[in-house]
């Protein structure tokens, strides 16, 4: 195989083993008909894997084996050349309903298709996997076994791997549900090793993807910085002329301020689920994600951002709203109201609660119309650390939701009571002062400044993604 050649690969196996699942999530796409009824695939179907305009990579989905002992048995009985068998079983089968679903499967095959093999490891061998891994093994393509442990069933593991040792160049166990970008990665370095001639071509697959996954975490990084930048800086003006109802202006004000920002995150957090192409299927979120919570509530304040000791000397830095960050370490979630015409005139900080007062309101002046009253922009830096948390939580879920997935089970959480969820709590100074260069920036007048701050909060961001990526821990999960 020379470099110019697209590497193809058949998946095949028996019906409702998991093989459109493997093809979605090996492919990045979700558009693969994934059912749990056996028979729903009945014609090949390629699914490639195009980056920057161009076909890398082909998988094609197969019908399951319908008669393998069958076509075996004709196999088995076959007298002519060995090169002319599979072409010959064709011809000798074409139009046959009996064979109609093995002719199918074979036809990329016989074209010169690598193999994968794709079996549910959850159940034991049965004398027509034997059947069918025989099949394969006389087409004499490269070829590799993937037990598709749809349960966490494993008894059955060692006996599949020793008979597909048998039959198979290369053997893995692989999760369509489960699997992470890491998980594909390897997968395909595994496909490398199942033929010499394979190996150039799959080596340009793989730096293809990683490049890929890079300038994804680029864009990434960016789409936060731009999160981070318009929330930080958002405000809403209106006037207050002498007969409104004050009250109610500041608290409808206060509400649209909240739908806002929170708009402004749900637009974000959508772009990065198109980067990494879920573009079909409603995305769920794991059952116990503290994303469930929304921006505003108490618990995400309490399970995310820094620790109030964290928090009083990241705003000291970065010149914050000291007041604020004491106040949140004294009582919880509080926050403050002044009020200043042409200047501050009086400041009162009042236990508001429940994360609903987030940014300070304001009477900013005299207009013809009467004073103005401006809620906004936010004062308090640890909003910067909350948003960073969310954004980066909601990245660790969307890149391991396995494109072949349709579902998402209840699964065990990992923080208790007060422990922190997210990630930013756990960094060190160097990462906490880029995030705080950044927040001062964005409320001084020097573009200059600006322009440096994001670059370096970019820089790190992408180093930051790169590291949850190739992680197997679980983020942002907590008890309900």
């Amino acid at each position: 195989m020379t470099h110019e050649i697209i590497p193809e690969f058949a998946i095949v196996g028996h019906p409702n083993e998991g093989k459109s699942a493997v093809v979605s999530t090996l492919a990045e796409d979700d558009s693969v008909r994934v059912t749990p009824y056996p028979g729903e695939t009945t014609v090949c179907q390629t699914f490639p894997v195009i980056i920057d305009g161009k076909e890398i990579i082909r998988f094609i989905d197969t019908p399951g084996f319908q008669s393998p002992r069958n076509t075996l048995a004709w196999m088995k009985n076959y007298r002519g050349a060995d090169a002319r068998m599979f072409p010959v079983y064709l011809e000798t089968h074409a139009g046959d309903p009996d064979f109609k679903d093995d002719s199918r499967l074979l036809e990329p095959i016989v074209k010169g298709a690598g193999i994968i093999y794709v079996v549910d490891g959850s159940r034991p061998v049965r004398k027509v996997d034997l059947a069918e891994m025989e099949i394969l093994r006389l087409t004499g393509r490269p070829r590799m076994a993937i037990i598709n442990c749809k349960e966490d069933e494993t008894a059955y593991l060692e006996q599949w791997k020793l008979e597909f040792r048998k039959h198979f160049n290369a053997v893995r166990v692989f999760n369509a549900n489960k699997a992470t970008y890491a998980e594909r990665i390897e997968l395909l370095e595994n496909l490398k090793s199942i033929d010499q001639d394979w190996g150039p071509a799959l080596e340009t697959v793989i730096s293809a993807f990683k490049e890929e996954w890079q300038q994804r975490n680029s864009l990434t990084a960016e789409i936060i910085c731009d999160l981070l930048e318009e929330c930080l800086s958002f405000s809403i003006t209106r006037i207050l002329a002498e007969r409104t109802d004050e009250k109610a202006l500041r608290e409808g004000l206060q509400k649209k301020y909240n739908r806002t920002i929170e708009k402004i995150e749900g637009m974000a957090h959508q772009k990065t689920r198109k980067l990494f192409k879920h573009n079909i299927f409603n995305y769920l979120l794991p059952t116990h994600s503290i994303l469930h919570e929304d921006l505003f509530s108490k618990k995400t304040w309490q399970f995310l951002g820094l620790t109030p000791r964290q928090l009083v000397a990241a705003a000291g830095m970065a010149g914050g709203a000291i007041g604020a960050v004491l106040d949140l370490a004294a009582a919880g979630l509080t926050f403050g109201i002044f009020t200043s015409i042409g200047g501050l005139l009086g400041a009162g900080w009042a236990a508001l609660g429940g994360g609903k007062h987030l940014a300070k309101m304001k009477v900013v002046g005299l207009s013809l119309g009467g004073q103005q009253i401006q809620i906004g922009p936010i004062q308090n830096i640890q909003f910067a650390f909350v948003l960073l948390d969310r954004a980066l939580i909601f990245y660790s879920h969307i890149i391991n939701w396995a494109h072949g997935r349709r579902d998402y089970p209840s699964g065990p959480s990992t923080s208790k009571g007060g422990v922190k969820a997210g990630l930013t709590f756990e960094w060190g100074d160097k990462k906490k002062g880029v995030c705080q260069s950044f927040y001062t920036a964005l409320r001084s007048d020097d573009g200059g400044q600006k322009t440096l701050s994001r670059k370096a909060l970019k820089e790190m961001l992408q180093d930051v993604l790169l590291n949850i990526s190739q992680s197997e821990r679980t983020y942002g999960m907590i008890h309900n």
